[in-house]
């Protein structure tokens, strides 16, 4: 995939591997795109602008103004002329001004007035890149809506070995490649999708659970959002973080506050991907105070807990889309077919716990997609983003013709 005519803004730092972003900058123009660069001051203590402006044929920008005739570089204009802003490396003072909008130079001010999505590339000891704050920021920067671009592990500039060295260059061209690339086949639509498992209390300090991690419910937001969609998470209790602007997050802790929320916002909705792994059963009572051991067995009361994809089902109009899953140990097909024709789902996707590298707490899923016309589709063990990927072109397929 070309990136032929696309404009984007490369931001260096003051960091070892600035020498990278040479090579960086060298691959962006051979691939066709328009490269304005912009660099720190402490950036340029480890390149120089002569370099850089040999290599993207532009005057590196720097300061606000130029030195020699006072010319002023406008940040607002560069935020507005790129298609992309791509920082790298990026150091840890760098990502701590971009959270808190310290704009004491002219890479920080282009960032905030950036228009475009922005893509960062962490650079930095390892030690530095674990600590607490740096990570904060990191995740800060992700829920603004950027892009990490992930350092690897390897010999660092202290010669230490870990995780801290940016990534390469080519890497880093086919990740900006693969974002243009994407396809918006969910455009103008809006997709809800539940994630997580629910919580049901027994006391203030103890409930029933599952082992679902959110991972494969997160991945189909983010993979909805990335093919233009506005994406309604409605999210169990889980430590995952949303990373697209377009997702909007509901965070629910029981079956019956996500039947609550469910249900109320399935109507503004196209279509719904009922990925949650919801507790079948709650408590009859939960216990206001912590329950005291005793030397007594104890029986528990569970009542079943409101049936989400069935109550969505019965109110699903023919303009929308209803996709469920199912998790099985046993006669998989049978149990995912008659589960697909209960709940009038549209499409089911089913996984097994007999397969490895599927199931909860995994980065890995092998699913099948059983239509309702019985057509059943078998997809390798893959990761869960490109799991997501393949739901997503499934359910483009259905909302496109609905």
């Amino acid at each position: 995939m070309s990136l032929k005519g696309k404009h984007i803004v490369l931001g260096i730092t003051g960091s070892i591997a600035a020498y990278k972003a040479a090579y960086l900058l060298r691959a962006f123009v051979k691939k066709g795109a328009e490269v304005q660069v912009v660099i720190t001051p402490a950036g340029k203590e480890f390149i120089t602008p002569v370099t850089l402006s040999a290599l993207s044929g532009k005057p590196v920008v720097s300061e606000f103004f130029t030195a020699n005739d006072g010319t002023w570089h406008s940040h607002v204009d560069l935020g507005l002329w790129a298609d992309v802003m791509v920082i790298a490396p990026a150091t840890a003072s760098t990502i701590g001004k971009m959270v808190h909008g310290i704009a004491d130079n002219m890479l920080i001010t282009t960032y905030l007035s950036a228009k475009a999505p922005v893509f960062v590339a962490p650079a930095m000891d390892l030690d530095m890149f674990a600590h607490p704050s740096t990570q904060h920021n990191l995740d800060m920067l992700r829920s603004y809506g950027n892009y990490i671009i992930e350092p690897t592990s390897g010999e660092l500039a202290s010669h230490l070995e870990g995780k801290g060295r940016m990534e390469e260059p080519d890497r880093i061209v086919a990740i900006i490649e693969e974002f243009f690339a994407q396809k918006q086949v969910l455009a103008g639509k809006k997709v809800m999708i539940t994630a997580g498992p629910t919580y049901e209390k027994l006391d203030p300090v103890r409930f029933i659970g599952n082992y679902s991690s959110g991972k494969m419910g997160f991945a189909i937001a983010e993979a909805c959002a990335k093919a233009g969609a506005d994406v309604t998470l409605v999210a169990g209790p889980v430590s995952l973080k949303t990373v697209h602007p377009a997702i909007r997050r509901i965070d629910v802790e029981s079956a019956d506050e996500m039947y609550d929320a469910v249900v109320s916002e399935f109507g503004h909705h196209n279509a719904a991907i009922m990925c949650a792994a919801v507790a079948d059963y709650k408590p009859a009572t939960c216990c206001p105070e912590k329950m005291k051991r005793s030397a007594d067995d104890m029986t528990l009361q569970l009542v079943p807990n409101r049936d989400i994809a069935a109550a969505v089902g019965a109110i699903k109009r023919d303009d929308q889309c209803l996709v469920g899953f199912a998790l099985e140990t046993n006669n998989e097909e049978v149990n995912a077919q008659s589960k697909l024709e209960k709940k009038n789902l549209d499409f089911i996707v089913l996984n097994s716990l007999q397969d490895p590298g599927a199931g909860f707490r995994c980065d890995t899923n092998k699913v099948t997609i059983i239509e309702r016309d019985g057509i059943s589709t078998d997809y390798p063990c893959k990761s869960k983003a490109e799991v997501a990927k393949d739901i997503v072109e499934k359910l483009a397929e259905y909302i496109n013709r609905k």
